[in-house]
């Protein structure tokens, strides 16, 4: 049964918005009439798979693990899922959502499976959502990979939130300091320090160096940021070349810092992908080619295909990824020892919370460490600033003696 927006007034003149279920957009407005409802707009819900737009975007990662949640929790209690799916619509306030499971709950009711209703909105459900809901249904366990996939979705989120925010404070004390000191060599230093070049006397070499760099900034200060917005964009596209960017991701996981940390993110998103797929009855090829898609580094991505490619000809997971040297060796021991033990699943998911944890610690560290480095830049710079303000004023004060 199609599913249809509508926008129409109560018995108060309030402008009510929601999606219901009907034949045609008439035997809506009928019902709507029936509810004491006075019908405005009235829009068939678009269920077709669309190809993606600029400005088109999904559900975002919150969002998904709670409709997941709620779904698992409707399904354990002993609802179907047509009845879980309408459930969800009518407490769901956002229309965006709601007009989204109802678009689901019309493939479902049509005989389309939950995994098939999911593909059509991809930019929601990712690959790995709806390949865990296929292997759900094929093993009548849907609702335990529900809610195996809402604590994946979840601290997937986690993880993201705490890179943002290791990284946010840093940035911003970066950005405040170009801010203030833009300023002060735009408009402050000047008219301070202009009135001793008009003495005509020789100034120190700090105040020399700060007029000179004043006037540059006033001049081309400009041209300069044009072209550091040019470079990022230039540098935006270069990487979208797939050769810049393996190499450029080569490169991260060489650097001292930035490679352990680049090393410990993509192990733990792939660990707990494939803790996901496997505990959700993928077979371990299918999930190793599903997983290899989640990590955002080339290199540890190819060194995940080579493996899948090792385990088709028969060699263990575990040798095959110490092979490539990408992984971490705690994480590739963790994996050896669920093989010999036959918990695969679980080493899996401790493998991914032990870089999580490792991660944890270096972000922490990280973010110690470059909070108080800006600060001292700063104040080094600002520093230099009031000497060069200073200087030629004791000099004045020497002379005056």
């Amino acid at each position: 049964m199609p599913a249809f927006a509508y926008q129409a007034l109560d018995a108060l003149g309030k402008t009510q918005r929601g999606v219901l279920q009907g034949d045609t957009a008439r035997a809506v407005r009928a019902s709507l009439r029936e509810r004491g409802l006075y019908p405005l707009e009235v829009t068939p819900v678009e269920t077709a798979p669309r190809a993606p737009g600029l400005w088109r975007r999904g559900l975002s990662a919150t969002a998904l693990a709670l409709l997941t949640r709620q779904l698992a929790t409707l399904l354990k209690a002993g609802l179907p899922l047509d009845e879980a799916l309408a459930a969800l619509a009518e407490q769901n306030e956002e229309p965006r959502v709601r007009a989204l499971v109802v678009s689901l709950r019309a493939r479902v009711m049509e005989g389309a499976g939950l995994a098939s209703a999911l593909a059509a909105a991809p930019e929601s459900f990712p690959e790995i959502y709806r390949a865990s809901i296929a292997a759900g249904e094929q093993s009548g366990r849907l609702d335990q990979v529900l809610a195996r996939l809402a604590d994946y979705t979840e601290a997937r989120d986690a993880l993201r939130q705490k890179i943002l925010a290791a990284l946010a404070y840093p940035l911003l004390l970066t950005v405040v300091a170009v801010a203030v000191v833009s300023g002060l060599l735009v408009y402050v230093v000047p008219q301070i320090v202009g009135v001793f070049a008009q003495l005509h006397q020789r100034l120190p070499w700090p105040t020399r160096a700060l007029l000179a760099l004043s006037a540059f900034v006033q001049t081309w200060g400009w041209l300069l940021l044009a072209l550091l917005v040019a470079a990022a964009f230039g540098a935006r596209l270069a990487l979208r070349r797939e050769p810049l960017r393996r190499a450029w991701h080569a490169w991260l996981l060489r650097v001292p810092l930035i490679g352990r940390l680049t090393r410990a993110a993509n192990t733990a998103r792939c660990m707990r992908t494939l803790a996901l797929l496997t505990a959700s009855a993928v077979p371990l090829l299918d999930a190793l080619a599903i997983g290899a898609q989640v990590v955002p580094n080339l290199p540890m991505r190819d060194a995940l295909r080579r493996a899948a490619a090792k385990v088709r000809e028969g060699g263990g997971f575990s040798r095959a990824l110490a092979e490539s040297g990408q992984f971490p060796p705690v994480a590739l021991r963790l994996i050896a020892s669920g093989e010999r033990a036959g918990e695969l699943e679980r080493m899996l998911e401790e493998a991914a919370d032990q870089q999580a944890r490792e991660l944890d610690r270096w972000l922490a560290a990280l973010t110690a460490v470059l909070g108080p480095l800006v600060i001292l830049l700063v104040g080094a710079l600002v520093l230099f600033i009031v000497l060069a303000i200073l200087l030629p004023i004791f000099e004045m004060n020497q002379l005056v003696k």
